[in-house]
């Protein structure tokens, strides 16, 4: 009766244990892919933060800063001409939403096109062919987020197959006493959970 006693326990323990996981936002394949590739590039956003409370360039440069450290000690390179992956940022400082479900986060790119203004935090590391990507896909386990004010989600995107492969973002909220400071953590800390 003790054994059936431990091993019911034990079972129990370990359900406990993998419901407790880290809810990857990747699947199998897509994490096998992203740890064969080691170059990346970015695709620049319109998403400038109108809110004059921030500067929206030198929020821009800090966060393309923090990714390109992350990367790099990911063993990722630069490679605007042909990259592996293409890196794609989300700012959301303007927004102010209460209800959590409102706005998700979509990946649209219809407005690319040669001549598109392109901040300045972006000049060296900017994918070349930015403009021949429209469409983009998400892997099976790539969730749409809600918009969240002061908060950031990072797209990795296959650039073969314009597919999503990996979708970042914290749970914290970036303060603003010391915004550049809060703004580094939080991007590391969504790197974190890379695969």
């Amino acid at each position: 009766m003790k054994k059936v006693k431990l091993f019911i326990t034990l079972i129990m323990a370990g359900a406990f244990m993998m419901s407790c996981g880290s809810g990857s936002n990747i699947s199998k394949d897509s994490a096998k892919k992203i740890k064969k590739y080691n170059t990346y590039s970015y695709l620049p956003n319109k998403d400038t933060i109108k809110d004059t409370d921030y500067d929206n360039d030198r929020i821009h440069e800090v966060i393309i800063a923090t990714i390109n450290n992350n990367m790099s000690s990911e063993g990722y390179a630069i490679d605007n001409s042909r990259p592996d992956v293409l890196v794609y940022v989300h700012t959301m400082f303007d927004e102010r939403i209460v209800d959590v479900n409102a706005n998700p986060v979509y990946t649209n790119f219809s407005y690319y096109r040669p001549g598109l203004y392109i901040g300045p935090y972006y000049e060296d590391y900017t994918y070349d062919n930015y403009f021949t990507v429209q469409r983009i896909t998400a892997a099976e386990k790539v969730k749409q987020l809600p918009y969240k004010e002061k908060s950031i989600v990072i797209d990795l995107i296959d650039r073969r197959t314009n597919q999503i492969l990996w979708r970042g973002t914290a749970d914290e909220e970036i303060g603003l006493k010391r915004l550049e400071r809060d703004i580094r953590d939080y991007v590391d800390e969504i790197f974190k959970e890379f695969p």
